[in-house]
């Protein structure tokens, strides 16, 4: 018999599913919108939207499917394959959400930077190297988690209680001393590559608040009395920046910490991965949503169903 809690759970988890899954759909139909409708308001960094929202989105699914599952008392929901595939994809998706984020704090960078920067010579090239360093980044990922599939195993065959992930569906298995070996490998390589992209994204984005803020003080002496009281576009910037920043190292850390924890202790809290998932799926959800809250394109359309829904009813009224 399914307890409440669960259903309660299961329904949260769905809901977070949703927004997340729709708030990407949306910012991705929005850029696949402009590329084929009107291509005259593209921009190289809509590239990096596009792909950071399609892998958000492969995100949420992989990572949150399973808990869904599993809370509405679904048994038996996945096999060793099914296993090793889900859990390969969330590792996946969630080196390239790394890896993406970065680019795209840094593209921002290089990009508001000065003219006479020692970035000058990276604009002109950050176009033609933006699909290649996707496709390279794939590739690399995908290397690196390939040993997932060696450790990972349904617990339909098998229950082994101690260090490793654990799951109603999934659990790691016991290995051998070379396989082991391979795991702490495995750890080192994550480790230094989450380290080295949320590094950069943390030095370009503080890059960009300092550059901006430099050109709110330059512009300050130009603008007028009751321009220089409104909140300034550098301002905006700056903030929105800093927030998305803030958010993805909060939940970052977050994650791992109880990651590391629920990996370690012996006895297994199956409700303790759920959380994990939670704030796995945390960024991913709210990251389109501040994107979109500056976008001028966002800005129109809200604006121009605005105008529709005020014109209507007085054309019904007339009528």
């Amino acid at each position: 018999m399914m307890f409440p809690t669960e259903t309660v759970w299961g329904i949260f988890l769905i809901s977070q599913m949703y927004i997340g899954v729709l708030g990407n759909s949306l910012l991705f139909g929005l850029h696949m919108y402009i590329f084929l409708i009107q291509p005259h308001l593209k921009k190289p960094i809509s590239s990096f939207f596009m792909h950071l929202t399609l892998v958000n989105i492969l995100t949420i699914i992989f990572t949150l499917l399973l808990h869904v599952a599993s809370s509405f008392g679904v048994r038996r929901f996945l096999d060793d394959v099914g296993c090793q595939a889900i859990l390969f994809s969330c590792r996946v998706c969630r080196g390239l959400s790394i890896f993406t984020t970065s680019l795209l704090s840094a593209f921002q960078a290089i990009t508001i930077s000065p003219r006479n920067s020692q970035w000058e010579w990276l604009k002109l090239k950050l176009s033609a190297w933006t699909f290649p360093s996707f496709f390279f980044f794939w590739i690399i990922n995908m290397l690196i988690c390939i040993h997932i599939i060696q450790t990972v195993k349904s617990t339909g065959n098998f229950t082994v209680p101690g260090h490793g992930y654990t799951h109603p569906y999934c659990q790691t298995i016991r290995v051998s001393n070379s396989v082991a070996m391979k795991s702490y490998e495995f750890i080192s390589v994550i480790v230094i590559y989450d380290v080295v992209f949320v590094a950069l994204m943390i030095y370009s984005s503080l890059y960009m608040v300092i550059l901006l803020y430099r050109h709110h003080r330059r512009a300050q002496h130009v603008r007028s009395h009751r321009l220089s009281s409104l909140v300034s576009p550098e301002h905006k910037a700056a903030h929105a920046i800093l927030l998305l920043l803030g958010c993805f190292v909060f939940f970052y850390c977050s994650n791992n910490l109880v990651t590391l924890y629920s990996f370690y202790i012996h006895e297994k809290i199956l409700r303790l991965e759920g959380i994990v998932a939670v704030l796995s799926s945390c960024y991913p959800t709210i990251c389109p949503f501040l994107l979109m809250r500056n976008n001028k394109i966002i800005s129109q359309f809200t604006s121009t169903l605005s105008m529709m829904k005020v014109t209507c009813p007085q054309k019904e009224f007339h009528g």
